[in-house]
C-alpha cells in the first residue's frame, strides 16, 4: 500500500518562500514512479502544479509557477519537495501530494495535466496561505 505524507505548509507573505515535503512509502526498490503537487483553492478545481518522474527526473510545472517552484526527489529516501518561492496570494490553496506508477501510457505529463486517475495515490494535503 502506497502511503504519501505531506508537510511543510503553512502562512506566508507575498515574496516569501516555502518547501513542501512529501515522504512516500510502499513503493518496491526497482519501480518507477511520478510523483507531484497538485493544489486546489476555494471554488476552484484540482490542478496539477509540479511532478517528477523518480526514473529519469523528467519534470512538468504549471505555466504560472515556472521559474519560482522546483520540484525534486530523493530517490533514496523516496521524499519528494517542492521548494516555492516569491509565493504571491494567488498560490493559497490546499497543497496535495500525489503519485502513480509509471507504465505505457501512464507518464509524468498526463499524470500532473489530470489524465490519471484510479491508479494514483494521494496524501491528505497540506494548507498554503499567503498573505498581501
Amino acid at each position: 500500500e502506497v502511503q504519501l505524507v505531506e508537510s511543510g505548509g503553512g502562512l506566508v507573505q507575498t515574496g516569501e518562500s516555502l518547501r513542501l515535503s512529501c515522504a512516500a512509502s510502499g513503493f518496491a526498490v526497482d519501480e518507477h514512479y511520478a510523483i507531484g503537487w497538485f493544489r486546489q483553492a476555494p471554488g476552484k478545481e484540482r490542478e496539477g502544479v509540479s511532478c517528477i518522474s523518480s526514473s529519469d527526473g523528467t519534470t512538468y510545472y504549471k505555466p504560472s509557477v515556472k521559474g519560482r517552484f522546483t520540484i525534486s526527489n530523493d530517490n533514496d529516501n523516496n521524499i519528494a519537495y517542492l521548494q516555492m518561492t516569491n509565493l504571491n496570494p494567488d498560490d493559497t490553496a490546499v497543497y496535495y501530494c500525489a503519485a502513480v506508477r509509471l507504465s505505457l501510457g501512464i507518464t509524468t505529463v498526463r499524470f500532473c495535466a489530470g489524465h490519471v486517475r484510479g491508479l494514483d495515490y494521494w496524501g491528505r494535503g497540506t494548507q498554503v496561505t499567503v498573505s498581501s
